[in-house]
């Protein structure tokens, strides 16, 4: 990450919002009457999906897909106006809030502005025609940031334009793709708007970043990324969660690889963790079992980093929306079972200083798919205790014997003979020094 990035972005939580399926009318005003509920489910960050106008030629869908933009000054009169999108900005701070927006930099739309105005800003195929480099999205094509000043200039005017205007943060799509060095102009003149502007790349699978490169093309790891972002998507272990899910791997595979993380990044690392997200299925179509959703919802609040949510989640939603089209969120479970409850009890556990500060061990436990985290600083101590196949039994701990309290209970976690009775749902508890 950027050497300036504070380790307090691990005690976020993001909220993603997909604008066109989030409520009825799908318009920024409609959001603004949904933010008293965001926040109270300790939400700290707004991040909305691209906002902008959608280009027609070649579109996906009925109505396109938001990552093909058509003009990166204006709102997508869907939502809006530039004045309604201002109000969006003013109520989410009075929320105590930050927004953030969607930066898609690699590539616009066919009948974009900047294509029709500059052509030559853009790549060409060998045939000589407008195209994407790698994929079959016919209703974009890339940019080329070879061709010269005079792109980056325009690029960096339009951040600058909206950091102007209140937004607090850039979430850059497929930020792996598009030079470092780039980013790390971008972040040097935006901070001269707002110093604490924050950085959210959409880095890359591995496997990912190393086709691109054998096509000839450039793509940068997340090692590269932090140089200019605050957070990183976690997909370089993302393939592991969702194949233990899918029974693929084994949970020590994928534990091995988060352990790893400690010591290959920056030690002021920030990652996003997230059990789904609009590229990716939904977490209750992936752990159909509540007790399981349970716990790995609080995985991802106690791990080291940035929550992320996507809307629906907490209204245990297993319908993914289409980009393309109209596709409601389904928000008629929501808070079944206290799931959005639970979310706000981890979102004070995760404001915590503790999950900025304090010394981050992970590792499986002695008992099959089971996860033991712990945070240590020189004032307490917090320890989680994950069980992902709801097994009961006990499992062995390195805390002295005592009498504990859950912080989400408030029920007594025993520790005795250096072992701890499992429970169906994650156990969390300080223990002060």
């Amino acid at each position: 990450m950027a050497i300036d990035t504070p380790k307090s972005l691990r005690q976020m939580v993001i909220y993603q919002v997909y604008n066109r399926n989030h409520n009825a009318s799908g318009t920024f005003n409609e959001l603004i009457e949904d933010l008293d509920r965001i926040k109270n489910l300790g939400v700290d960050i707004l991040y909305l999906l691209p906002i902008h106008p959608i280009g027609q030629k070649d579109k996906k869908g009925e109505l396109g897909c938001p990552y093909s933009i058509q003009n990166y000054r204006e709102v997508n009169p869907e939502y809006g106006t530039l004045d309604d999108f201002k109000r969006l900005i003013e109520a989410t701070h009075e929320h105590g809030m930050k927004l953030m927006i969607d930066v898609v930099f690699n590539h616009t739309s066919r009948d974009s502005h900047l294509l029709n105005t500059h052509p030559e800003w853009f790549y060409k195929n060998e045939d000589g025609n407008f195209a994407n480099r790698v994929g079959d999205w016919s209703d974009i094509t890339d940019l080329d940031y070879s061709k010269g000043e005079e792109l980056w200039a325009e690029l960096l005017d339009t951040l600058e334009y909206w950091a102007s205007l209140g937004v607090d943060g850039y979430r850059c799509d497929v930020a792996s793709l598009v030079p470092i060095e780039f980013w790390v102009r971008a972040r040097k003149e935006i901070a001269k708007i707002n110093p604490n502007f924050i950085w959210l790349a959409e880095s890359v699978h591995i496997g990912f970043v190393n086709y691109i490169r054998s096509l000839g093309y450039e793509a940068a790891s997340d090692s590269e990324v932090y140089q200019a972002f605050d957070i990183c998507y976690d997909y370089d272990v993302f393939e592991e969660y969702q194949g233990y899910l899918r029974g693929k791997n084994s949970l020590n595979a994928y534990i091995d690889r988060v352990a790893m993380q400690e010591g290959i990044y920056p030690d002021n690392y920030v990652k996003l963790r997230c059990l789904e997200n609009h590229d990716q299925d939904r977490a209750a179509t992936l752990i159909p079992n509540i007790d399981q959703l349970f716990t790995w919802t609080a995985f991802t609040y106690l791990q080291k980093g940035t929550t992320m949510i996507y809307a629906g989640q907490e209204a245990l939603d297993t319908n993914r929306p289409s980009l393309f089209d109209i596709d409601k969120v389904n928000w008629s479970r929501y808070n079944e079972h206290g799931l959005a409850d639970y979310m706000k009890q981890l979102s004070e556990l995760k404001h915590d200083a503790i999950m900025a500060e304090g010394f981050y061990r992970i590792q499986t436990g002695d008992v099959a798919d089971t996860v033991i985290l712990s945070y240590e600083t020189s004032y307490k101590t917090r320890v989680a205790i994950f069980n992902f196949a709801s097994k009961s039994g006990v499992v062995s701990i390195e805390i002295a014997d005592g009498i504990y309290k859950d912080c989400l209970t408030n029920k007594e976690v025993v520790v005795q003979d250096g072992k701890v009775q499992l429970d169906v749902r994650a156990i969390v508890f300080d223990i002060a020094k």
